[in-house]
């Protein structure tokens, strides 16, 4: 894609300043980025970059005042965020796939596979599967009997969906993730051993869910298993039986939810929090990485971390006492050293 910067200008309803026939090819780090770049400054610990990069292009917001002159064109924008994801969406391009059902896929006779689908080699569709239109199954991706794949569907390689999982619409699903394995479902028994308990649920994704490489998402052991309208899982992700992650929350790598835990919507959860079983996070919830939750957090839009997690606030001020304790422990053994010798 080669495009000039007025034309991109003209896109994202900004403000240009520079040299409006600049050139543009890509997209690139601000660091990083040389000559047919286009680049962006958001967050403020970057601007020293704005003046050394050699990028072609800039994007701005419309209220920064440079310290320094800016080689680079600039574009200025209300949001520089939003006009990034924009142009990284226009530079994507489409995902190169193979057209149509490929010879060397499986597909069950009783399988029903809508038009404008996109089946890879290797790929297998078991019994009464019904996989929507426009969806994008890449090779080696697995859909197991009376499961279904909604429409505009992507599924990398490797992906395998369990029997009796559903799908919705426009969900992406990232390579070697598996919807549906059995939940970890043991009962002890009397001479120490454990016995399998059947898990005869299933696992449910509505509309709109992005999920990363290598995340499990068990199955119910009774029900379902659900990932909510909206919601994008990162990778690694671990998705116990019974679990159900709110509408638009978004959770960052290796995350774990533990059997029955109720997410809430738009909650925000940072990369290895963990949550014990059978609790409920309230709607608007914010999680820090590392954070261990072992209790329900019933008030809305309220901010946590440490583990056990402390309200956040609470938990910094903490933080600030505990950093301190081996200076503190110094002043008390000296302190009880003066006091000894005061005593004799």
């Amino acid at each position: 894609m080669q495009v000039t910067a007025a034309q991109l200008c003209q896109k994202l309803n900004g403000e240009i300043v520079g040299n409006p026939e600049t050139m543009v090819q890509r997209p690139g780090k601000i660091e990083e980025a040389g000559p047919g770049e286009i680049t962006f400054l958001a967050n403020p610990k970057y601007e020293p970059f704005a003046y050394t990069t050699n990028a072609s292009v800039i994007l701005v917001s419309r209220d920064f005042t440079p310290k320094h002159p800016i080689k680079a064109t600039m574009i200025r924008v209300d949001d520089v965020y939003a006009a990034i994801t924009f142009l990284l969406n226009e530079f994507g391009g489409k995902i190169e796939t193979v057209e149509g059902l490929s010879s060397h896929a499986s597909v069950h006779p009783t399988a029903a596979i809508a038009e404008n689908v996109s089946l890879g080699d290797f790929t297998v569709i078991d019994k009464n599967v019904k996989v929507g239109e426009g969806s994008i199954l890449f090779p080696q991706v697995f859909i197991g009997k009376n499961a279904k794949v909604g429409k505009n569907c992507i599924l990398y390689p490797g992906v395998k969906v369990q029997h009796d999982c559903v799908i919705g619409d426009n969900c992406i699903i990232h390579s070697n993730t598996v919807i549906g394995s059995d939940g970890f479902g043991f009962a002890p028994q009397e001479d120490g051993s454990y016995k399998k308990i059947s898990q005869t649920g299933n696992v449910i994704i509505e509309d709109d869910v992005e999920i990363g490489a290598n995340a499990t998402i068990d199955r119910a052991t009774m029900g379902s298993t659900i990932i909510r309208k909206g919601a994008k899982l990162d990778n690694l992700i671990m998705v116990a039986h019974n679990v159900e992650i709110g509408e638009n929350t978004v959770v960052a790598a290796q995350a774990g939810f533990a059997g029955s835990s109720k997410i809430g919507k738009s909650c925000m959860i940072g990369g290895q929090a963990g949550f014990v079983g059978h609790i409920q996070i309230s709607d608007g919830t914010k999680i820090q990485a590392q954070s261990g939750i072992n209790k329900s957090i019933k008030k809305e839009n309220t901010a946590w971390y440490g583990s056990p997690a402390l309200p956040y606030n609470d938990y910094l001020k903490s933080y600030a006492s505990f950093r301190r304790l081996p200076d503190m422990m110094k002043r008390l053994h000296e302190l009880e050293k003066k006091l000894k010798d005061l005593e004799k």
